[in-house]
């Protein structure tokens, strides 16, 4: 029993020196720019518990949910409301839902615009581009003009992107990506249907 203890001190003090190490040569601080991708469940989860930490730091959050704007959204009834959270939806449903190019463009190049006055008010910590992914592999908006502007942004502004099939240029400009993967899922795999609470 007292070598497993000093087997398990060893190897938690390795860790602690590990980690130790790396925070102090992490001395740099500026915004990011977040990637959420990936085909599995999860992604605009994660960016709003992030969304969830900014405000509960007494910090201001921009959000614009691209698609989904037809489709009733309980994070958007929680962040909505909060005084410092500016909540926007654009769209009308998924594309298979709209089949209207044209329209769906519109709709893309108003949120857009959205995400641009975000973007520029230095009120502004952070801002969660909700399925704009989606957007960009749809050619909905020209994804240089998108790159540019968050290139542009200001130094301590974050940026959070989600949705499937984010572009490759993206994910090299980004700072920080994490790919959703499927290992199980129970509305695919085994017929249960979308759950309050867990799906929408």
């Amino acid at each position: 029993m007292k070598t497993d203890e000093e087997s398990h001190k060893r190897m938690t003090q390795r860790h602690k020196e590990g980690f130790e190490k790396k925070k102090a040569a992490a001395q740099k601080e500026k915004g990011l720019l977040i990637v959420y991708t990936g085909t599995g469940k999860g992604k605009s989860t994660a960016a709003f518990g992030m969304g969830m930490r900014i405000l509960g730091h007494g910090m201001k959050l921009g959000v614009v949910q691209f698609i989904k704007g037809a489709l009733h959204s309980a994070e958007r009834e929680i962040l909505g409301a909060h005084a410092n959270c500016d909540f926007h939806v654009v769209g009308a449903g998924y594309t298979w839902d709209t089949q209207d190019r044209n329209a769906d463009m519109q709709t893309a190049a108003t949120g857009w615009a959205e995400a641009l006055r975000m973007i520029a008010d230095p009120s502004y910590d952070m801002v969660i581009l909700d399925e704009m992914n989606i957007v960009l592999k749809y050619q909905y908006l020209e994804l240089e003009q998108v790159l540019a502007a968050f290139a542009a942004r200001r130094e301590m502004l974050h940026i959070v992107v989600t949705g499937r099939h984010a572009p490759e240029q993206l994910l090299e400009q980004a700072d920080l990506v994490t790919e959703m993967r499927p290992l199980k899922h129970p509305y695919k795999e085994q017929g249960i249907k979308a759950q309050k609470g867990v799906e929408f």
